[in-house]
């Protein structure tokens, strides 16, 4: 299996999870292969560990992508270093697929000349959403970073103590009330795709909001999106 290449324009590709589609989410693997191909941005999943670490992950539990029942929350760093994640072929526990830390996946997003697009998964604590940004700016400059989170108190945190750094507010729905925050916060839009019209761009884009569609990997649905000038998609496949 390969990508599936398309005619993106100026539309920004993002590789969600990493080339998930692929290699396992959130992993090295899938970091790398990203990297190696035309993507403007590889995307991935923060957590905090129970010994407030980061650690990447989509889920807060390791369970469907190891078979382990154990929470991010209740262990620690090192532990959930240990295990081994299924294999993206055989869906077997592989001794060279485990999680992630944030600090490979900046030097990966470093090395391939790849934006960290970094997605806050939880309420994050004052302090952390600090340690977030001092470890990201550690690795890569402001314009090659952007933090994506659905929860909009992360967003204000990043903003009180960076002005610059791109933002974006994840949602599954469009409410037309949000559009006054993002304006003040000078956020972009991160949405469900289904949820999206041409409309809804037009008027992100009046009030110079930049709009990312989250997770298309149908190239008849891409092309569509293309028509609406997007700014972004991520994808599992589409380059």
């Amino acid at each position: 299996m390969e990508t599936l290449k398309i005619d993106k324009q100026n539309t920004k590709m993002i590789a969600h999870r990493g080339l998930s589609g692929l290699e396992p989410e959130n992993t090295i693997l899938a970091f790398i292969a990203a990297g190696n191909r035309s993507y403007f941005g590889i995307e991935t999943d923060v957590r905090i560990t129970k010994d407030k670490k980061f650690i990447l992950c989509h889920d807060d539990n390791l369970k469907r992508i190891s078979g382990i029942d154990v929470k991010i929350s209740d262990a620690t760093y090192e532990e959930l270093r240990s295990y081994c994640l299924y294999d993206f072929d055989s869906k077997e526990r592989k001794e060279h697929v485990r999680l992630a830390s944030l600090e490979e996946y900046l030097i990966v997003c470093k090395k391939y000349d790849k934006v960290a697009v970094i997605e806050l998964k939880e309420v994050y604590r004052e302090e952390d959403v600090v340690n977030l940004l001092d470890t990201t700016f550690q690795y890569l400059k402001e314009e090659n970073v952007i933090f994506i989170s659905f929860y909009l108190k992360n967003l204000q945190y990043i903003r009180k103590y960076n002005s610059n750094v791109k933002i974006q507010f994840l949602t599954s729905d469009f409410d037309k009330a949000i559009l006054n925050e993002l304006r003040k916060l000078e956020a972009g839009l991160d949405i469900n795709y289904h949820q999206l019209s041409k409309e809804i761009v037009e008027t992100c884009h009046k009030y110079g909001i930049e709009v990312n569609v989250w997770t298309v990997n149908n190239p008849i649905e891409a092309y569509l999106l293309l028509t609406w000038n997007i700014d972004y998609i991520t994808s599992n496949v589409l380059e």
